[in-house]
């Protein structure tokens, strides 16, 4: 597909590039000023940010909050193999980006099966010009949306394929209820807490239900109504902070004991935000644990060689408590790994099972 469908095409002419190889440096690429580089970071394997803070940033500063980019090759390569698309089936794509999946979508299943929808208007324009310069014909070829992802496109369902190129927290019901029995959904999953997953969903026969497993790595810009932020936690001696004990587990054990313990942690507590902090001038590592919507508290600062650790509690929960809970569940069950898990999505939510639905 990618070879019929030239990436230059849907790159602009000044953009932000970060290899996706180890120990590969971002850089500014600048087509006038330089134009090999930019041809060269084209067709590397690397990631190219075409827009930072929704188009309030400058996307070649390195700074800001990317919020859309042009995914690096192996990484679309994955989830395209993960999807398996076929010729003459219908695709829905969420968060059309540069175009470029799109395009190579509409490649392989032909013309005008590619329904793809992006959220950000301007974004969606250029890469109708993106698509045009390369050889398409949009609305022909490919049918752009301008609209929320997570509502799906209802209006030219049913869809044998989801292509999701955001990250999702709660795969939303619509994506299932638009998939026939059979179809397939594949997007990165990225909970509050631990590593981004690639999940495959099938549909199963009531058309209301699908099933999927966790596979490798994902990284991707969120869905845009799914974003959250860590709420700044600075604890302090006032009374605010009414839970105050201290711990003989680790810290340090919650975040980097296993990625099977990171899907425990996600299903016993899918609403709460966990962040790290290491110092490397006194070894003090903080843990912060918040609620989505900040109600419910925890901070647990421990330092190297320390025979326990501080935690500071507030809020109706104790969100530390509870992490011990989820971690004792998965040494009970034998540190299960990253394999042994998979989810289901259903008009109730969704739901994080071991070994099987």
């Amino acid at each position: 597909m990618f070879h019929a469908v030239r990436r230059e095409h849907f790159v602009p002419e000044r953009a932000w590039c970060i290899p996706d190889t180890v120990g590969g440096v971002p850089f500014a690429m600048d087509r006038e000023a330089d134009p090999e580089r930019w041809l060269e970071a084209v067709y590397s394997d690397s990631a190219i940010i075409t827009q930072v803070d929704d188009g309030d940033g400058d996307p070649t500063g390195g700074t800001g909050r990317p919020s859309s980019s042009l995914s690096a090759p192996a990484v679309a390569v994955e989830f395209l193999e993960l999807l398996a698309p076929e010729p003459g089936e219908r695709v829905l794509e969420i968060g059309t980006g540069t175009g470029w999946t799109a395009g190579a979508l509409a490649h392989r299943t032909g013309a005008g099966t590619v329904t793809s929808i992006e959220v950000d208007s301007v974004v969606a324009a250029q890469a109708a010009a993106n698509l045009t310069a390369a050889g398409f014909v949009p609305e022909v070829d490919v049918r752009l949306v301008v609209g929320d992802g997570a509502a799906g496109d209802a209006e030219h369902a049913p869809y044998d394929r989801v292509h999701v190129a955001c990250g999702v927290t709660a795969v939303p019901h619509a994506w299932i209820e638009q998939t026939r029995p059979g179809g397939v959904i594949v997007l990165p999953w990225m909970p509050e807490h631990g590593d981004g997953r690639q999940v495959r969903l099938v549909v199963q026969a009531d058309g209301q239900t699908a099933h999927g497993r966790f596979g490798g790595l994902a990284s991707y810009m969120m869905l845009r109504g799914q974003r959250t932020r860590m709420p700044d936690l600075e604890p302090d001696d006032s009374d605010r902070w009414v839970g105050r004990s201290r711990t003989r587990t680790d810290p340090r054990a919650l975040v980097w004991d296993g990625s099977g313990q990171d899907l425990m942690v996600t299903a016993v507590m899918p609403d709460v935000i966990i962040g790290k902090r290491l110092d490397m001038r006194d070894g003090t590592f903080r843990l912060e644990l918040a609620t989505v919507d900040g109600t419910s508290q925890a901070v647990v600062e421990s330092r190297w060689g320390g025979a326990s650790a501080r935690v500071l509690q507030l809020g109706d929960r104790s969100l530390w408590d509870e992490a011990e809970a989820a971690r004792a569940r998965w040494l009970d069950a034998g540190r299960p790994d990253v394999a042994c898990y998979g989810i289901t999505v259903d008009a109730g939510g969704q739901r994080l099972w071991l070994d099987e639905p």
